[in-house]
């Protein structure tokens, strides 16, 4: 996608929804990434409805830790993987309280050394709790880039790369929202709706739908 068309892309993407963010719901860096950590293959709506019941209970690290294995379990057992994932979650509680104060660190590599946080949980974190210009590469976003045109690449840490050498910096922080919301509501694994698109002039993708 030629530069400018990336800039024009990104300019009705913001001008329709001016301020994006997660639709995760969250209150605090650790609450957000334990969400993260929770919405592996798992959606959205889903772990909304765990975490409204786990949050008012169960906020911090140490609290998490108090509940145990077994009682997270519980909160969460309606999420995908949740055997896993809770053994990741009190894991990672556990190292949040021995070497990070119970807090949430704001460093690349100390996120992805907790467990169940790889590249893209990082970015997220990183990007929505602390404001960083990360972008965090999902399936809806690398489905987005490759069929626009905006950053083709085979697999998710290529179309990374090269969004983040593509977005102008003015948008970057917002981009990973833009781009997932679109995939999400729009751009659409089977039946992307095209005749509605914001940016269809712009987009590279040849088999467009017409109704």
């Amino acid at each position: 996608m030629k530069r400018e068309n990336v800039t024009e892309m990104f300019t009705r993407l913001r001008e329709f929804n001016p301020k994006p963010t997660t639709e995760l719901d969250y209150s605090s860096p650790f609450e957000l990434l334990i969400a993260v950590i929770l919405s592996a293959q798992a959606t959205d709506v889903g772990v909304n409805k765990a975490t409204r019941r786990l949050y008012p209970l169960a906020n911090t690290p140490q609290a998490i830790l108090n509940l145990g294995e077994e009682g997270l379990k519980r909160h969460i057992s309606t999420i995908g993987l949740f055997n896993a994932k809770a053994k990741n979650v009190i894991a990672t509680c556990r190292i949040l309280v021995d070497e990070h104060d119970g807090e949430v660190p704001r460093d690349r590599e100390a996120l992805e050394a907790l467990p169940g946080v790889g590249r893209k949980t990082a970015n997220v974190v990183l990007n929505t709790a602390f404001g960083e210009p990360t972008i965090a590469v999902d399936t809806h976003i690398f489905r987005v880039a490759n069929r626009t045109g905006l950053a083709k690449g085979k697999d998710v840490r290529q179309v990374e790369d090269k969004l983040m050498r593509s977005v102008p910096a003015e948008f970057r922080l917002d981009a990973h929202h833009w781009l997932i919301l679109h995939g999400r509501y729009v751009c659409k694994a089977r039946k992307p709706e095209c005749p509605t698109c914001l940016i269809r002039d712009l987009c590279s993708f040849r088999p467009k739908t017409m109704e």
